[in-house]
């Protein structure tokens, strides 16, 4: 609860786990689907269902938003069935199609598992590294284990990294700009400052500039 004459400031990443799964699969459907501000759940949701977009209900969309995501996790049919509340022959079928129509992105899969295997760790675009011994494991569990790691560790490292870096730009941003405001807590891809409510849409305006330029 802001201070008495102070309001709270949020701001997050658009959806930013899947851009960078777009940005490091260099995945030409997904890439196309961001440049082109496309819904990319519907989008998701016509290629997995295969069907025109206009067609997409909105429990499709929200079936597609949860392979969205888990994609970045390595989910498996089981996994997924539980989370949509549909069998895992069912959900099997949903990411197969969602790899058919996003080639790029089941090739990185493939690849990065591979190159972790090869090398032992993985590594965010920035060269943060992700060590994972468990993907030389005897036990098959551990095993897969580390492999959903590897395919997950560069997306969720990278958006950490950018994260970190949004925060000391804003923070220097806001010290020079404005310093009646302050950050007053970071929650995954998302900022929480506090600031006179009268400078509201300055903050906003500030912080906005200060996220999106920090790379």
């Amino acid at each position: 609860i802001a201070d008495e004459g102070r309001v709270l400031c949020d701001a997050d990443y658009s959806q930013i786990e899947l851009r960078l799964l777009a940005h490091i699969s260099d995945d030409y459907n997904m890439c196309e689907a961001f440049k082109t501000g496309e819904d990319i759940h519907r989008k998701t949701a016509s290629a997995v269902f295969g069907i025109p977009e206009e067609d997409v209900t909105e429990d499709m969309r929200k079936r597609a938003k949860a392979v969205n995501f888990g994609i970045v996790y390595g989910i498996s049919g089981f996994s997924l069935s539980k989370d949509i509340g549909t069998t895992p022959q069912e959900a099997t079928k949903y990411i197969k199609n969602y790899l058919m129509n996003y080639p790029g992105i089941d090739r990185y899969l493939d690849d990065v598992v591979k190159t972790a295997a090869e090398n032992g760790y993985t590594t965010t675009p920035m060269g943060r590294r992700r060590y994972i011994p468990e993907l030389t494991a005897s036990n098959g569990n551990v095993r897969a284990f580390g492999k959903r790691v590897a395919m997950n560790a560069p997306i969720q490292g990278a958006a950490a990294d950018i994260m970190k870096l949004a925060m000391i730009n804003v923070h220097k941003t806001l010290r020079e700009k404005l310093p009646e405001a302050k950050i007053v807590m970071q929650v995954h891809d998302e900022l929480v400052i506090e600031v006179k409510a009268e400078l509201a849409e300055l903050c906003s305006k500030l912080v906005k500039e200060a996220m999106e330029s920090c790379l």
